[in-house]
């Protein structure tokens, strides 16, 4: 399964500049195509289409939402293992794993090392096997 752009689609390209796998292709001002085999879902197109002509896998519209309000991850380093697992799944490659914390906690944790770039899907909180990462809109 993989998202779906619809008729409404008026060929604006904001889905295309954000998908993080390059799976939307389109000429200006002309209905855009999802390359299924090549769509990971992780939601960023229907999130910034203005006309609502993104549907999920589940044939859902999707809505649009300012970026300020995109979900980003949050980490608690207290449960933590330190495994790169979030870093690895993610697609855009914001997240980044920090020095030692201190001389006492050798250990690195992960961060957001480029804030701009994350595209709000979650893989990191999905991924972690301990759950220490959770999806939450920063204000």
């Amino acid at each position: 399964m993989s998202y779906r752009i619809t008729d409404p689609c008026n060929g604006c390209g904001a889905c295309g500049r954000l998908c993080p796998v390059n799976a939307i292709r389109g000429e200006k001002n002309t209905l855009h195509t999802v390359t299924r085999d090549l769509c990971i879902e992780c939601g960023a197109c229907g999130r910034v289409c203005p006309l609502h002509a993104v549907t999920d896998p589940f044939g859902i519209v999707c809505t649009l939402v300012k970026k300020s309000e995109w979900e980003r991850p949050q980490f608690d380093n207290k449960t933590c293992m330190s495994c790169r697992i979030c870093i690895d799944a993610c697609p855009v490659h914001c997240l980044s794993l920090s020095g030692a914390a201190s001389p006492n906690d050798p250990h690195g944790y992960p961060y957001m090392a480029e804030e701009k770039t994350c595209v709000g899907c979650g893989f990191c909180a999905r991924e972690c096997p301990v759950e220490a990462i959770t999806m939450v809109v920063s204000r």
